[in-house]
């Protein structure tokens, strides 16, 4: 599971600074290549000095075991494939993507029901990091490390799978995904506020078809929650135009969107078309195939 974790991030840090390359080098960040074990080779001239990550459980390590909520995974088969096969508050098998956050969300009112760490708050973490950053490599170190360092904001699943329902008397499948996109632009300013350049916004996932949602909504047959799903395909349609729209108004940055929705939704629907493959190469297809998309 780890090495499919490094092949995500490398393929989305060329996606994420592939407009950046172009403007400030003539070297085309598509020339980027996957070489063996988990490694790449970028273009000349080009740095990603760190990672960093906000958002829900998928890019959880471990905070939630220190935060007072329902929502846990320090349990087996959680960690089946984590060195010492230890359930460690990892929401998957082995390592997740980020390996910082819990389980929170756009709309506020998510980190309140499931008692994590909310998105405002985790921008004020962001900040107090970089004072501490400031005191160890000094200001004009600092200041480099945040403008080019990848940022990856992963939300919006525990908003639709666990605050929807909360929400819809307020709102419907549709008002509710044009809330969260707007939350989701206001997030990315916040932190291009902040220092933030180079910013890749993961896309709604198929909600409807986690354990949970098939378990609580899918009856005896446990099917996929079309309901959920839908709200998530509305979210995809608006934070896309959303996301593109703010990348022109933010100046020298590069904002993404990483759309996986399609490539999770056909594996889930039709699992015998991608025959058997390890972790890391099922990833791997996911993440290319977003990449590619985005490319052409």
């Amino acid at each position: 599971m780890s090495r499919l974790v490094y092949v995500i991030f490398l393929l989305v840090v060329v996606e994420g600074s592939r407009n950046t390359l172009e403007r400030n080098t003539e070297t085309n960040a598509t020339e980027a290549k996957v070489e063996g074990k988990g490694t790449i080779k970028l273009p000349p001239n080009v740095t990603i000095p760190g990672i960093i990550t906000f958002g829900d459980s998928i890019v959880d390590s471990g905070n939630n075991n220190h935060l007072r909520t329902a929502l846990k995974c320090n349990f087996p088969p959680y960690g089946k494939d984590f060195p010492g096969k230890i359930a460690i508050g990892r929401f998957s098998d082995g390592r997740v993507p980020s390996d910082i956050v819990g389980g929170s969300g756009y709309d506020p009112l998510t980190a309140k029901l499931v008692k994590v760490v909310s998105l405002s708050d985790q921008l004020k973490y962001f900040q107090e990091y970089k004072n501490k950053l400031k005191v160890i490599v000094g200001e004009e170190k600092a200041n480099f490390l945040v403008k080019n360092s990848l940022y990856l904001v992963v939300a919006s699943s525990n908003d639709i799978a666990h605050t929807y329902t909360a929400r819809s008397i307020k709102y419907n499948k549709t008002s509710y995904a044009d809330y969260l996109a707007d939350s989701a632009s206001k997030f990315v300013s916040a932190l291009y506020g902040l220092g933030a350049r180079r910013i890749g916004v993961f896309s709604a996932v198929p909600v409807g078809c986690v354990p949970a949602a098939r378990t609580l909504r899918g009856k005896l047959k446990r099917r996929c929650s079309e309901k959920l799903n839908e709200v998530a395909r509305n979210f995809n349609a608006k934070i896309s135009p959303t996301l593109e729209a703010l990348g022109k108004e933010l100046p020298d940055s590069r904002v993404v969107l990483i759309d996986v929705y399609d490539t999770l939704n056909d594996m889930i629907e039709n699992p015998k078309n991608y025959g058997k493959y390890e972790y890391t190469s099922l990833f791997l297809i996911i993440i290319s195939s977003s990449y590619n998309r985005k490319v052409k």
